[in-house]
């Protein structure tokens, strides 16, 4: 079986609402294709999710972990089938052989790319093959596991970083932002509009809140010599009850993009009278700790490119299970297929060639670093 088949195969499974199947899937798979150990545990079972599905194979000092999910956000109706399946379709786009159909991208891809990897690899450590339940609402899956003791020494997470540097390009990730979402809260005291004074303007009091968040610094950082910046920005305001009444309340919603190490003073807020500030969801950031690790899957990456060609380290924009691994002391980067604008869109689709060329770097990886 390829990487190309193996692909279409999950991703024609419905995993948006329940894991359970595709979970099932890749748990048999690697019972019938390895003679690693294989185990399922219990994240999300109580939603049908399934668990997480982990295989380990190999001895050593060090543990390498090749992390992904089979999760993947509701598909738009043109991506599923009369009889409730998902759509798969491999078509060429400008001379490119392309998957297509929900998951293809972020990241079935990625996990078929490293269940082949694990398959073929003969390693000089553990190797340690994970993917998880629940990614796309929050890290349900690896927070899960990592609380049971899931803790590899490194993990290369196959989201995308293909397209970073260059078109096509498949980069190494040495670090990620984060995501903290929050929410302001002003409290007043309700009034007729014609005597305001008798009350006291909750949005009056927000406006002096946001004031003091469009005034605050983005987060910077720097890892392994690459500059990483956040920001911080209101992105919703709701207040008020009727055109002719004090409002005595009002909320906004706050998206802040976080760096390693840093965050917004955002509880700076609440020296406004009236004013409370709530964190609602916070992902953390990732930041590889370990050059010679990132240059190892960055020396790997570069062997599975043609020649002239030169991936690169980079920093992505966005948050991935990699943040909780990190904030639990495992050494991490990302590597994944792909691209920019590819994934959580009705015509979700990935490259093949950079399918082929993951499964090579997952492998290479695998057989080179601990040696």
């Amino acid at each position: 079986m390829d990487v190309t088949s193996l692909t279409r195969d999950l991703v024609s499974i419905p995993s948006h609402e329940a894991e359970a199947a595709a979970g099932d899937y890749v748990e048999d798979w690697l019972r019938e294709h390895t003679d690693a150990d294989v185990t399922r545990d219990d994240a999300g079972a109580g939603e049908g999710r399934g668990g997480n599905v982990i295989a380990r194979k190999g001895s050593g000092d060090t543990s390498l972990a090749l992390v992904g999910h089979h999760d993947v956000v509701p598909p738009d109706d043109s991506q599923v089938t009369d009889d409730g399946g998902y759509v798969v379709a491999e078509r060429e786009v400008d001379g490119e052989r392309r998957l297509s159909g929900r998951g293809s991208a972020d990241m079935k891809g990625a996990v078929a790319a490293a269940m082949l990897a694990f398959r073929d690899a003969g390693p000089a450590h553990e190797l340690v093959f994970a993917s998880f339940v629940g990614e796309e609402l929050g890290g349900i899956g690896a927070r899960y596991a990592i609380e049971r003791g899931f803790a590899p020494d490194y993990a290369v997470v196959g989201e995308g970083s293909t397209g970073y540097s260059a078109p096509g390009v498949t980069d190494v990730a040495v670090a990620h932002k984060g995501r903290r979402g929050s929410t302001i809260t002003a409290e007043g005291r309700a009034a007729h509009a014609s005597e305001p004074d008798a009350g006291a303007n909750a949005i009056y009091r927000m406006t002096d809140a946001v004031d003091r968040v469009r005034d605050l610094e983005f987060p910077e950082t720097e890892v392994l010599g690459h500059r990483v910046s956040g920001s911080v920005v209101v992105t919703e305001i709701e207040g008020g009850s009727a055109w002719n009444v004090v409002p005595e309340r009002c909320e906004a919603t706050v998206d802040e993009r976080t760096v390693p190490g840093e965050r917004a003073p955002l509880e700076g807020v609440e020296t406004v009278e009236g004013v409370s500030w709530d964190v609602d969801q916070d992902l953390p950031p990732m930041a590889c700790d370990d050059a010679d690790f990132a240059d190892a899957v960055l020396a790997a990456t570069d062997a599975a490119h043609d020649p002239g060609t030169s991936p690169g380290h980079v920093v992505k924009p966005h948050a991935t299970d990699a943040g909780w691994l990190a904030d639990a002391g495992t050494t991490c980067v990302v590597c994944g297929p792909a691209q920019p604008g590819e994934a959580h869109t009705a015509d979700e689709s990935v490259s093949v060639p950079v399918l082929e060329r993951c499964h090579e770097i997952y492998r290479g990886v695998a057989e080179s670093w601990g040696e």
